[in-house]
């Protein structure tokens, strides 16, 4: 069988690539038999991996071109976007099956139900921290409730009925697709929603590593709006106060980040480690020597990071929001705690919530990566999007 994933975008097509998201999956089904290639436009680059096809977009319009290679399914990753829906009706024309890869939490347009809506925009414009907030946020606001329900939602809708499927990155996300697409087409496209979560790379998992009172910390700082590491830092002051444990910060520190840091009482500073940025390599000894894996984010699409703490037997902390859909899920069951209240008082509690737990027995991480690896893991998402091309799979699993 021959399973191609595309994303169509001219990215570099090297081993971070190939570690996530397409790249990863495409790696996955090559690990269970397939035949398997990602499809990206742009040049050939000296570093592209085996797996990396490229191609005109012109290529990934025509349905002749996907015919002749003689494939069974595509997973597309293209978001549902507008600017894509010919790259799926040419797929869906030479006929392959067609599996649309939705990278978002399910809050796509205000017809998911306007309070909800109107709250994932104000947590993705900096929660009104300032005039360009506030701006951003009425521009998204202005533009959500004009041109998206007039122009996006309609092209949406006719990019969604291309796919054989519409995957989902998470159950919740799932629950809010399936409410939107019983609007777009009914019954019919409504049903077309499952389940197909991001892949993780296997060398995630826990193997009886003794893990320390420690909490890992992992994004890109520079982006302030996102992963808010200003948050993060008061609430880590706050938490070391009181708590004797270790927290692993990774991700480029930036020059605030450093100013803190070095602001902090000496005692405090030895316990708080600013990792920089991390081979990918080293991130599982990380994961399996932590206890916790906290996220400040505001939004998340998915949250890989998290995903593989969990695989690495993690337990995971965030705030409860509807823009962090994907976290919900996470924290099931014994895998992690979310702050009912998004701030520092509520995410420090969350977090001695957490730790607690831990200290009590009541957090398993070899149960926790055991479960989190038969749903994630490379070969486990690969095999989920084999059924789903041949029609077998359980949709809500």
């Amino acid at each position: 069988m021959r399973i191609y994933t595309c994303t169509p975008r001219d990215f570099e097509g090297g081993e971070d690539f190939l570690s996530r998201d397409s790249g990863l999956l495409c790696r996955g089904l090559g690990m269970i038999g397939m035949e398997s290639r990602v499809v990206m436009t742009g040049k050939v680059r000296a570093g592209d991996g085996a797996e990396v096809l490229r191609a005109e977009t012109a290529d990934l319009e025509s349905a002749d071109w996907w015919r002749k290679h003689g494939l069974d399914g595509v997973v597309l990753y293209s978001w549902g976007r507008a600017k894509y829906r010919h790259v799926a009706a040419a797929i869906n024309r030479a006929g392959i099956t067609l599996i649309l890869n939705q990278d978002n939490g399910g809050v796509v347009s205000p017809l998911n139900g306007v309070e909800i809506w109107l709250r994932q925009q104000w947590h993705q414009s900096n929660q009104g921290k300032g005039w360009p907030a506030w701006r951003m946020l009425g521009v998204r606001i202005l533009r959500g409730l004009t041109l998206g329900l007039l122009v996006t939602d309609p092209l949406r809708r006719r990019h969604l009925a291309q796919g054989k499927w519409i995957a989902c990155v998470s159950p919740p996300a799932a629950d809010h697709y399936r409410r939107l697409c019983a609007i777009y087409g009914g019954e019919g496209l409504r049903e077309k929603v499952t389940l197909l979560p991001h892949p993780v790379e296997g060398r995630f998992v826990y193997s009886g590593e003794n893990k320390s009172e420690r909490v890992v910390c992992l994004g890109r700082w520079e982006d302030e709006t996102q992963k808010r590491p200003r948050l993060m830092m008061a609430v880590v002051e706050r938490l070391l106060t009181e708590e004797r444990i270790v927290v692993e910060i990774i991700g480029a520190v930036t020059a605030s980040l450093q100013r803190w840091h070095d602001g902090l009482g000496a005692e405090m500073r030895e316990r708080v480690i600013l990792r920089g940025r991390v081979e990918r390599r080293r991130l599982p000894e990380i994961f399996c020597g932590a206890q916790v894996f906290y996220s400040p984010s505001a939004y998340e699409s998915f949250g890989i990071a998290a995903g593989e703490a969990l695989c690495s037997g993690c337990s995971v902390v965030a705030a409860r929001l509807v823009s962090m859909g994907s976290f919900e899920w996470f924290t099931e069951a014994g895998c992690g705690t979310l702050a009912e209240e998004d701030d520092v008082v509520g995410h420090v509690e969350a977090l001695r919530t957490e730790l607690t737990k831990w200290r009590g027995g009541q957090r398993e991480p070899a149960v926790i990566s055991k479960r989190w690896g038969e749903r994630l893991h490379e070969r486990e998402v690969a095999r989920q999007a084999q059924l789903l091309v041949e029609e077998k799979a359980d949709k809500k699993r």
